[in-house]
């Protein structure tokens, strides 16, 4: 059953009140001070292909617009691992989202995070992870061990609130392409595209 208007706007204020206290509880893990617009989730989840048999790697997921996104997209929820590093919202997605497959954990550290799916090839990685909050060794460090796990062509899809994509092309082995710039985020959002191989969206 469809929400009422009504209906609609409280569950965006619970969810911008929700990821306030998240960025007040821990802002380098949380990254920004009001939650990804679902203007920007359908761009990011565009690149998803929900025919390929594979599963769906989320990072960040925060109070669940790009995992509806991808939902939307028409990824079954047994098809979507999503990995989130708070506690708050990680209990609240696993109520929200039943079905999905939600690991808290270090994105940073997929081998432990993933566990059992650690072997897992993924159709394609959607990243809501606040990247410039890191130093940019790590960030190099945590495409590269991402594209390892999509197949060649398949896409790593990232936010970012800078001019420039928040993750350097030199020396890596990976190209980089502007996808989106979302003028409707606050603040305004650029979407970057990583990928090895030839281009399979």
């Amino acid at each position: 059953m469809s929400m009422s208007f009504p209906e609609r706007i409280a569950k965006r204020f619970d969810n911008e009140i929700r990821f306030f206290k998240g960025w007040m509880d821990g802002p380098k893990a949380v990254g920004a001070i009001m939650p990804t617009s679902s203007v920007t989730a359908r761009s990011m989840a565009s690149v998803v292909n929900p025919v390929s048999g594979l599963p769906v790697l989320e990072l960040g997921p925060g109070t669940g617009v790009l995992t509806r996104a991808i939902l939307a997209r028409g990824v079954a929820p047994s098809d979507l691992v999503s990995i989130e590093y708070s506690v708050d919202f990680h209990t609240r997605l696993q109520i929200d989202f039943p079905g999905v497959r939600f690991i808290r954990g270090d994105a940073f550290d997929l081998d432990t995070t993933l566990a059992d799916l650690k072997t897992s090839l993924f159709d394609s990685v959607v990243s809501g992870i606040p990247l410039l909050n890191f130093p940019m060794a790590r960030r190099v460090a945590l495409i590269e061990d991402l594209l390892d796990r999509v197949p060649p062509g398949r896409p790593v899809v990232q936010f970012s609130y800078g001019p420039a994509s928040p993750v350097v092309r030199h020396g890596t082995s990976f190209e980089v392409v502007h996808h989106d710039f979302v003028l409707r985020n606050v603040p305004p959002a650029r979407l970057w595209i990583y990928r090895r191989g030839t281009a399979t969206l």
